[in-house]
């Protein structure tokens, strides 16, 4: 079982991400990027309201050559929820199309474009036949009905977080991927709400984050309702019935996932996540390998990882989801969620 981690464009005064790839690259498979200020699950890389970071695109291409030759393979996002009015348009075809043939001869070639639109697959299908169309996280795919329904557009799915500790689900995900010569990926450090209410709102916002940033917006709303949900300290527990999956857990995946999928394409120490999976291993806030993290919510408590019970996975991988009628993962937290001022 190999990673796949998202690119980052480092300051100055941070190690270069090419060193952290060099540095694990025997854990690594894929690396997964965006394009500048195309709408994908993260700001864009290059626009910060309104101010143009220029040397971006070449540290970028340069950066992607030394990871292609590391033999480490490609994946480009056009992972965004929302394009607009330019969702069906050849507009977009043309500027999907024109970033993918720049990458090509420039010596950094995809391997991969990883997408939540049809529309994208449809034409990534036409036009690269070569290339890997792998369905994202964003689409929510948690059934085979849902696989099916895309089967010709799309090479590889990755799997709906929501159910990435319901093991039942995912055997029957993985037998009809194998007999349909389908790959299945799965993202494993989401540190995002289970069951969010809030998901489609908050993807769409982040897909025209440049848009809003230049607009005035409500005082005091953000589409990020998790942070002011978890003002509360009896909300706390819910961080436990997440999604993500501790890296002393990840070795049950491996009959299933032969490549997952890392979130650092944001995070403050990307180095540290790939660490921690790798070594299937950390000692800390757990809170603190997740993206977003949440450690600032709880501060001065932690959620201590070394403190989990021996049967956390067997319990969370074979529970119902029915949180309301159970107090597990209460018991849990009153064992794990310490004072981190007096450690």
């Amino acid at each position: 079982m190999k990673f796949a981690v998202g690119y980052q464009l480092r300051e100055i005064h941070e190690e270069p991400f090419v060193n952290i790839i060099e540095r694990y690259k025997a854990h690594i498979s894929e690396v997964y990027f965006s394009w500048l200020d195309i709408p994908s699950g993260r700001p864009a890389v290059n626009d910060i309201s309104g101010y143009i970071h220029w040397p971006a695109q070449n540290a970028l291409v340069s950066d992607l050559k030394k990871i292609k030759a590391s033999a480490i393979k490609l994946d480009l996002l056009f992972n965004g929820s929302c394009y607009g009015g330019d969702a069906i348009s050849k507009n977009l075809c043309n500027k999907i199309s024109s970033v993918i043939d720049y990458l090509n001869g420039e010596g950094c070639s995809v391997d991969i474009i990883t997408t939540a639109s049809p529309a994208i697959a449809y034409m990534v299908k036409q036009n690269y036949p070569g290339v890997e169309i792998r369905a994202s996280v964003n689409m929510r795919i948690d059934s085979v009905k849902g696989m099916d329904y895309v089967k010709n557009l799309f090479d590889s799915f990755y799997i709906r977080r929501d159910f990435n500790r319901d093991f039942n689900r995912i055997k029957e995900l993985k037998k009809w991927a194998d007999i349909n010569g389908k790959g299945l990926h799965i993202l494993v450090n989401s540190g995002c709400m289970r069951d969010c209410s809030c998901q489609t709102f908050h993807d769409n916002a982040v897909s025209h984050n440049n848009e809003i940033s230049k607009t005035v917006n409500i005082p005091d709303f953000s589409p990020a309702f998790c942070w002011d949900y978890l003002k509360e300290k009896e909300h706390w527990v819910s961080l436990l019935q997440n999604t993500w999956i501790r890296p002393e857990d990840l070795n049950n995946y491996e009959p299933y996932f032969s490549t997952v999928k890392l979130a650092t394409r944001t995070h403050l120490l990307p180095a540290m996540v790939i660490d921690a999976y790798s070594r299937r291993r950390y000692y800390g806030n757990l809170l603190d390998l997740f993206e977003p993290g949440y450690g600032p919510a709880l501060a001065p408590y932690i959620i201590d990882n070394s403190k989990f019970p021996d049967d956390w996975f067997e319990k969370t991988s074979q529970c119902h989801k029915s949180c309301h009628n159970c107090s597990y993962c209460e018991s849990v937290l009153e064992r794990v969620l310490v004072d981190g001022e007096n450690m």
